[in-house]
């Protein structure tokens, strides 16, 4: 809005079951490759669903310091390697910057599931003797924003943010805060991983998810045979800073945050309309924009026709039926909880700086009830300058989040 400072983002890091660092990740969105593939590292087959968006060929040991293995979870092995991408990506020598002037702020739904399943195997069959002593903090779900602040000596303010998949847009909002409020630098984002047996089991036992064993029929969100979401593993974390302070030390920004919002649906059996559209209009309003001046928008994408049809409802309240692009590139790599918000912001940002609106993974077309402009199979070339991305979390929260090109 006017006046006020223009909070941008500087760099990104990301690492997705499609690419591993932003460059692969983005190569993949604009082809549409699908990053979902058969269960691997144990035996799916007893399960009623076998298909996830794993990040394969990664090596912890080519990414992470060794002295932190042994302490840290899946989860976290990935978000070190996307916070230092992006922090490189932006330019920041930490030691450069006040110390109590950076923060870190992430969102994490899961904590270290893997980590802590090894750990209670440990306990039940051989004796607490043998619980690693790092099962204290490996699990909890504020790891990330933890491991990366120490490591980068990041004292100022910082948090993590948890409300499922609305949460990976919810941390960028905060940390947007954290800006306007006088820090010097924020890495945000957020990153999950809960793939193992104990971690599957959770999954499916929400009901929602996929059973199709197709790895390129089982994720179609708004299309007529939607049968649930993927689950996957992954995210990206991002750097923001005040736009002028950036500028003054050479930085190029990518793409501002303009607007963020956050609503909270009403509970079951109430007449209240959910609050997605709220969100989308109050953030857009907070960018000091109309829904006119939003190019494309980026989808929670459920995948489960009935919030499949809340989704397109709402999009088309704020819109009008097929009044702007619509978008979800993790239709083709899997919903990946808070971890997968913060991929569609860079994927936004990029899409900017490219001038084009990528494609929705392997969906060919909506659904007739859908009265939609989804950009299917291929991407789409068109001047763009802003972009909504939509998130919802399980148990009824709504984030919405504006990003709008600075040049």
């Amino acid at each position: 809005m006017s006046g006020r400072p223009r909070v941008v983002v500087t760099g990104l890091g990301a690492v997705a079951p499609n690419g591993i660092g932003i460059d692969r990740y983005w190569k993949a969105v604009l082809e549409g490759r699908v990053g979902l593939n058969r269960l691997t590292g144990y035996d799916s087959s007893v399960y009623p669903a076998r298909v996830a968006g794993q990040v394969l060929d990664f090596d912890a040991e080519q990414h992470v310091p060794g002295r932190l293995l042994p302490q840290t979870d899946r989860v976290t092995r990935l978000a070190l390697p996307a916070a230092e991408e992006a922090l490189v990506d932006a330019g920041v020598d930490p030691s450069g910057f006040p110390e109590y002037g950076m923060g870190v702020v992430t969102s994490n739904a899961m904590g270290g599931f893997e980590f802590t399943h090894t750990e209670v195997n440990k306990l039940w069959n051989n004796g607490p003797e043998h619980v690693s002593v790092y099962e204290s903090f490996a699990w909890f779900y504020a790891v990330n924003t933890g491991q990366i602040s120490i490591r980068y000596g990041m004292r100022g303010p910082s948090g993590v943010v948890v409300a499922e998949q609305a949460g990976g847009l919810d941390a960028i909002g905060h940390a947007r805060r954290t800006i306007l409020a006088g820090s010097t630098l924020a890495v945000t984002g957020g990153v999950e991983s809960a793939l193992d047996p104990w971690g599957w089991v959770c999954h499916l036992s929400t009901g929602r998810v996929s059973t199709e064993p197709d790895p390129g029929l089982a994720y179609r969100p708004f299309h007529a045979e939607a049968g649930g979401y993927v689950p996957g593993e992954g995210g990206a974390i991002l750097v923001l800073e005040e736009e002028s302070a950036a500028r003054a030390r050479g930085a190029e920004p990518c793409g501002e945050i303009a607007g963020y919002a956050a609503t909270f649906d009403p509970p079951p059996g109430s007449t209240r309309p959910p609050g997605l559209a709220r969100a989308a209009r109050a953030a857009i309003t907070d960018a000091g924009m109309v829904p006119a001046e939003i190019d494309m928008v980026f989808a929670d994408a459920a995948g489960i026709p009935e919030r499949d049809r809340l989704e397109s409802a709402a999009i088309e309240q704020v819109f009008g039926p097929a009044g702007v692009p619509v978008t979800a590139p993790k239709a083709a790599f899997g919903r990946l909880s808070a971890g997968g918000p913060p991929l569609d912001v860079a994927a936004a940002l990029l899409a900017l700086r490219d001038q084009v609106i990528p494609p929705s993974g392997p969906v060919d077309s909506p659904a007739y009830q859908h009265r939609m402009d989804l950009v299917c199979r291929r991407g789409r070339g068109a001047p763009v300058r802003s972009a909504l991305v939509l998130a919802r979390g399980h148990g009824g929260f709504n984030a919405a989040l504006v990003v709008r090109a600075t040049n």
